[in-house]
């Protein structure tokens, strides 16, 4: 999100990034596979700044069942192994909220993390999730992890039957750093890949687990459920990338591990 103040995305927002999420012009494909997509938009070695989306056709999961998993953060924290925390700081209307995420970066990079505004919309049977970076006093970066910055990330999932939809992620970062090649590679070839499938699997299990946690509590289908404090905008500002450390780590050579390829 461009713009000086903190602002709540309106319905031309949440149209604007639809028609990102479809638009394929000015885009590169760089991985087809098993029914992913994967597309990059200045993805360069010494590149501050990432655009990546990717698509998944999924024949075995629900729309509905896509959107309860991507927004349940209680589940996240099961199947999404790039976590390191994540947890809700509070809401400002029936479909904001502020939030904290950190994840683990491939090593020998340091770790990320972010303060976001996300914000979500059910579109006719589709569904929209998305987010972008905001400065709160009391979440200040990290010492030992770089925060990063969200200009704007995140999901439309289009139903396509009873129990078959899409799932588009599109993420703009500025990661505050200047990424080495093979990272550079591997998030389009692997690691975007890797996780869209991770999402699908996690989807498939949710039911089950859902069962056994709380099976009722969807706030974000139901406002009236949520137990977050209200967040003024005035307690918020955009986070600017300047104000962030930016770290050079393109010289780093690749850790010899065991990568996860499912």
């Amino acid at each position: 999100m461009s713009g000086h103040t903190v602002t709540i995305p309106d319905d031309r927002a949440f149209a604007s990034f639809k028609a990102e999420c479809l638009y394929e012009e000015g885009w590169s494909m760089s991985c087809n596979k098993g029914g992913i997509t994967v597309w990059t938009q200045g993805l360069e070695e010494g590149k501050s700044v990432h655009k990546i989306k990717c698509r998944m056709v999924s024949k075995d999961v629900s729309a509905e069942t896509m959107y309860d998993v991507l927004h349940d953060i209680e589940y996240r924290r099961k199947w999404d192994k790039n976590v390191i925390e994540t947890f809700d700081i509070g809401k400002l209307t029936v479909n904001a909220d502020v939030g904290y995420y950190s994840w683990k970066c491939p090593q020998p990079l340091r770790d990320r993390d972010v303060i976001t505004l996300r914000s979500w919309l059910p579109i006719g049977k589709d569904y929209i999730i998305m987010n972008y970076s905001v400065k709160h006093a009391k979440y200040p970066p990290k010492k030992g992890i770089v925060r990063a910055v969200s200009i704007q990330t995140g999901y439309m999932i289009q139903t396509q039957g009873p129990n078959h939809c899409t799932l588009t992620y599109m993420a703009h970062i500025d990661p505050r750093g200047s990424l080495p090649k093979w990272v550079v590679n591997k998030s389009s070839h692997l690691f975007a890949p890797s996780a869209m499938k991770r999402i699908n699997k996690a989807c498939l299990k949710y039911s089950e687990w859902k069962q056994r946690h709380n099976p009722n509590f969807k706030p974000w289908l139901y406002p009236e459920q949520t137990t977050l404090p209200s967040i003024p905008l005035s307690e918020l500002s955009i986070q600017r990338a300047e104000s962030l450390e930016n770290i050079d780590e393109s010289s780093l050579a690749e850790a010899q591990e065991r990568e996860d390829s499912d």
